[in-house]
């Protein structure tokens, strides 16, 4: 039998929808804030380069739709818990929105699932209650992990980024018990585990959290291997260990300083800056020189005059940040970053 061409396997609709999909993803609001539900990771110049919006998050058709499973999946686990007598959960306030909380002014931010009341095994404590849609694999591991280090540890060891949500969530909210379900795709099969509360931790993440926020320039790297696991699927990776220079907006801007009661200010305008100047930029936006620092280092600045120079590092050529010089939007858009400098110093 004739083997059938690959292109003619392809359905034209199917592809459509998953091109549907990422567009979607794209157009969502960009977050303001350091989330509860990525403050357990282990790179803290990855939070830092996120948080100050140094490169636009990307999204494949498959996380995408990951993602859409976990939401709907969330839902239905609620009904379902619901269904079992004696079982109270509430997953909404009295506004119909998720229950929030809100730590270091606004910067630092996370939404609960739900609070959960009659759970057989403590039908007399209240529980945090989350959610999480996750991958066979991953659904066998926390199965794993109950029977190794007993169900009370199993999240700790399962997943340090979940266990970070749920210290925080048994913080904020007082309570001290954590009740995971965890389903497998489509929610056909379901487990779970309970976590104590461990209020050490928690103060300790926001202590992390503060550290990420309130810095000017990014953490130490986790590691200068570039093949390194977590640096090989990281979205910041090109940022990090090669030469791409950060997104130019107000964050990525040596002028602008999140302050202690929420909001972002401009150090050069003498103005708060609104979500939509902080995207926006302006065209005095000016790099974080130590946003640069894998293609260049300061060598001279003026405040008054709004400029920093920086010595190429690739080939040991001068280039200037300002008015008459490169404009950030050219320093980000120039790949190559041998060219920087190189034209203005032939001129």
């Amino acid at each position: 039998m004739a083997a059938i061409p690959a292109n003619l396997m392809a359905d034209p609709t199917l592809a459509a929808i998953d091109a549907a999909l990422v567009r979607e993803k794209a157009q969502e609001p960009r977050r303001t804030y350091l989330g509860f539900s990525a403050i357990g990771q282990s790179c803290s110049r990855r939070l830092w380069y996120s948080f100050r919006w140094a490169e636009n998050e990307t999204f494949s058709p498959l996380s995408a739709k990951a993602i859409e499973d976990g939401h709907r999946g969330e839902d239905i686990q609620a009904e379902r818990l619901r269904m079992v007598p004696g079982i109270e959960l509430h997953t909404h306030d009295e506004s119909g929105q998720q229950y929030g909380f809100v730590a270091l002014g606004g910067h630092f931010r996370g939404h609960m699932d739900g609070a959960i009341l009659g759970v057989l095994q403590a039908p007399k404590t209240w529980h945090v209650w989350e959610h999480k849609q996750v991958n066979d694999k991953k659904f066998a591991k926390l199965d794993a992990c109950k029977a190794k280090h007993g169900e009370k540890d199993a999240l700790r060891h399962w997943d340090p980024v979940y266990y970070a949500q749920a210290v925080l969530y048994m913080r904020f909210t007082g309570m001290t018990r954590h009740y995971l379900t965890c389903a497998s795709p489509g929610g056909r099969s379901t487990t779970s585990c309970r976590t104590d509360e461990n209020t050490a931790e928690a103060d300790r993440l926001v202590d992390k959290a503060e550290r990420i926020i309130f810095t000017d320039r990014p953490p130490e790297r986790i590691t200068e291997d570039p093949a390194w696991f977590e640096c090989k699927w990281c979205p910041y990776s090109s940022l990090c260990h090669a030469t791409a220079a950060p997104l130019p907006n107000c964050r990525t801007c040596a002028h602008a300083t999140p302050t202690r009661d929420g909001t972002w200010v401009c150090e050069r305008h003498h103005k708060v800056l609104s979500k939509d100047d902080q995207l926006g930029g302006c065209q005095a936006h000016r790099f974080i020189p130590a946003l640069l620092d894998r293609f260049a280092g300061p060598v001279d600045a003026s405040e008054d005059d709004n400029w920093i120079a920086y010595r190429n590092t690739l080939t040991g050529e001068q280039f200037v940040n300002g008015a008459d010089g490169l404009s950030s939007e050219t320093i980000h858009d120039t790949l190559d970053k041998r060219l920087l400098g190189a034209k203005e110093n032939a001129a």
